[in-house]
């Protein structure tokens, strides 16, 4: 069962402990903050508004690094240091050692800052952390926050949650990892109800004492091993998230372990376990009866009764069934924080997913092109290929560590091709080879493994270049009522600036090969 827990954890440093909410006694505080990007920025930003001494490190010295190094001295920072020796240690901050050190989410603990201030005892937040604490302030109305992580899915369901909250009628914005800042929600001159908070495990590692008023685990899934060592630390920093949750503990009941990990957390008295499924649910769950959603776990006389809360048609145009299983997981966060039935139902149909996520791009000669450059794993790139019955795959990319035998293995079946970008493939190309020794493997790359000929005269980081070419292979192999399906599997960052560029180039190559 749950552990039940009235306290946030006791931090070492009582100066950090009385460091509460944003009327706190923040000045005078000395932080370094380690990175200048969107989270870093807001950050330093605040705590020099709040009266800190702020130092701010960054390896890049880029102009838009040099640019944000200007504002931030300008507005008072005791100093900003950019450039590739910036980060080796731990300086001083207007003359004396650092309270407290403020990462950036990127940064995994073994970096050489970090690393340097665990050893000298120092202690180290995130920004969520920091955003927590600042959190309440006099004269201003306090918003709850409903936290939502997982391996896939985060994105989709942090949108739907803040779509359900303001159909309610509540002042909601989804923020965090989704990439508006809580630190900027939090000064902006609305005063929100409901903050819908997307949270990274790299985010969670670094927090200490957020309290949220619900949270979940969509899913977990080898990701991100090469940040977090193993995929048992992955794990146990994804379920930080329950931790110190008050009303409800949200959990995908489809996926072995998910409820023990509600079991493992420390919440506050009070608080429940609800769980949802994409099938009939049981008590205290959300989850789907004949094409409708429904609720058992906010209802009265859940023993016996559910409330309709929708239908899978109000999940959107190609209702998957992990977009269902998002917007369940929605549901129960919303019903958590009180919204009626009626305003799950209304957000989920005014609900807009963003591209690059399961987006249907063209229907031509009775083929679907499906852009789902989101898929960033395998998990994420299974939700999309079990969508689909028959499908030219394009797939590739940086792999982070992990594997792809499960995912073959489950699709063979269903695939007609295999078009393989990226420069990183040698574990999915393994894959393939072994699982599904007759389906054609074409590569986009060159020097890749694969039928398809070289081709000298593309570059193979040239990411647009090689998903021209990507795209002009999956029409040469795809029948009617075939899907082509740009479901990586893998990161971006070895052909493409991100997971959008990548998509935009599947977008641009396919409207180009079409001729639209």
């Amino acid at each position: 069962m749950m552990h039940a827990s009235n306290n946030n954890p006791v931090l070492d440093n009582p100066r950090l402990a009385e460091l509460t909410s944003w009327d706190a006694p923040w000045s005078g505080l000395r932080a370094v903050v380690a990175g200048i990007g969107v989270s870093g920025f807001a950050a330093a930003d605040t705590l020099i508004e709040l009266g800190a001494l702020v130092t701010v490190l960054d390896s890049r010295d880029t102009e838009r690094n040099r640019q944000s190094a200007d504002t931030l001295k300008i507005v008072g920072a005791s100093d900003v240091v950019l450039g590739p020796d910036a980060m080796t240690s731990v300086p001083d901050v207007a003359g004396a050692r650092p309270d407290v050190v403020i990462t950036s989410p990127g940064f995994p603990p073994t970096h050489p800052l970090l690393a340097a201030a665990r050893e000298e005892g120092i202690q180290i937040w995130g920004d969520v952390e920091l955003a927590w604490r600042v959190n309440r302030r006099a004269g201003r109305k306090t918003p709850e926050w409903v936290c939502i992580t997982g391996t896939n899915g985060k994105t989709t369901t942090v949108g739907m949650t803040a779509s359900i909250l303001q159909a309610a009628g509540l002042k909601a914005v989804a923020v965090g990892n989704v990439g508006t800042p809580i630190l900027d929600a939090l000064r902006d001159p609305v005063e929100y109800d409901v903050l819908a908070v997307e949270l990274s495990s790299f985010q969670l590692h670094w927090t200490h004492s957020v309290s949220p008023l619900a949270s979940v685990v969509l899913n977990v899934a080898q990701d991100h091993v090469d940040w977090h060592g193993n995929f048992e630390n992955y794990r146990a920093d994804k379920s930080r998230v329950y931790e110190n949750t008050r009303v409800a503990c949200v959990y995908n009941a489809e996926q072995d372990g998910a409820e023990e990990l509600v079991e493992a957390a420390d919440v506050l008295d009070g608080c429940r376990a609800v769980g949802f499924t994409t099938q009939t649910p049981g008590l205290s769950m959300v989850g789907v009866v004949d094409d409708l959603l429904v609720d058992r776990a906010f209802v009265a006389e859940r023993a016996t009764t559910a409330a309709e809360i929708g239908s899978i048609a109000d999940t959107g145009s190609i209702p998957t069934r992990h977009i269902v299983a998002n917007a369940l997981a929605a549901a129960a966060l919303a019903r958590a924080a009180g919204v009626s039935p009626e305003a799950v139902r209304d957000g989920l149909r005014a609900y807009r997913p963003g591209e690059h996520r399961i987006q249907l791009v063209a229907e031509s000669d009775g083929v679907r092109w499906i852009n789902d450059s989101k898929a960033t794993n395998p998990h994420a790139a299974q939700a999309s290929l079990s969508a689909f019955d028959s499908v030219v795959w394009i797939a590739g990319g940086l792999s982070k560590g992990v594997t792809y035998d499960t995912l073959v293995e489950r699709n063979a079946g269903r695939l007609r091709a295999v078009v393989v970008i990226g420069t990183d493939d040698a574990a999915l190309l393994d894959a393939l080879s072994r699982l599904a020794p007759d389906v054609p493997v074409l590569a986009a790359t060159p020097g890749q493994g694969g039928t398809a000929p070289d081709d000298s005269g593309i570059d193979p980081t040239d990411g647009h270049a090689v998903m021209r070419r990507a795209v002009r292979l999956a029409r040469e192999h795809a029948e009617p009522k075939d899907t082509v399906l740009m479901a990586p599997a893998a990161a971006s960052m070895d052909q493409f600036a991100d997971y959008a560029d990548r998509g935009n180039a599947f977008m641009h190559g396919v409207h180009e090969e079409l001729g639209f």
